[in-house]
């Protein structure tokens, strides 16, 4: 056999984009996980396109997210959140970040599950009000006791978010640290054989 026609090696990043086909693949979880910044990166290493679903809702809405939950309400905005991920969902294949109430939404999720691989970044409290501490535009957070806040909502979300198709923990490494296992997660789930467990389950 000639070096011409010897095959060519596949990367993870081909498999992953081949295993995808017209599907998205969707970061969930609280505000200040890094799902901007944790989603670009992903992108990048898939040459996909990357959005992230608040910065199309407030192109739509014509204003910013704390102006929208200021003049119409949270209702309103997570109405109109549903809309914009579903129509970004329907030009798939690309990397969505989506904001932290998002998922809470059962229409959204089930969109999600029928359209992406939803990927569920996770992080401790302690990290995520480090992160959110530097940021004054978190609506949900307007509140005399921030620090509860986002107690309460890691405990009501969490067990949603545990819904996603996987989970990576969101830590105080380097970004790049945990694209990489965004992209080894995401291959061994769309292309690795079955293991054991699951081909005695299905016999």
């Amino acid at each position: 056999m000639s070096d011409a026609e010897l095959p060519v090696q596949a990367s993870p990043e081909a498999d992953i984009l081949s295993a995808l086909g017209g599907r998205s693949i969707v970061l969930v979880g609280m505000m200040g996980v890094g799902k901007s910044t944790i989603g670009r990166r992903l992108a990048a290493r898939l040459k996909l396109t990357f959005v992230d679903a608040d910065t199309e809702i407030e192109a739509a809405a014509g204003m910013t997210i704390p102006e929208i939950f200021e003049r119409h309400g949270e209702q309103h905005f997570r109405d109109g959140e549903a809309r914009v991920i579903a129509r970004l969902l329907e030009g798939g294949p690309l990397v969505l970040a989506t904001g932290g109430g998002a998922f809470m939404r059962e229409e959204t999720r089930s969109r999600i599950a029928a359209k992406a691989i939803s990927i569920w970044l996770r992080a401790d409290h302690d990290v995520i009000m480090r992160r959110v501490r530097r940021r004054a535009d978190r609506p949900l957070l307007q509140t005399p006791d921030p620090e509860g806040t986002v107690t309460r909502l890691l405990t009501e979300r969490e067990p949603v978010y545990g819904k996603a198709d996987l989970t990576i923990a969101s830590r105080e490494v380097p970004h790049d640290k945990i694209v990489e296992e965004c992209i080894e997660t995401l291959h061994a789930y769309l292309c690795g054989p079955p293991s054991a467990d699951i081909a005695s389950a299905v016999r």
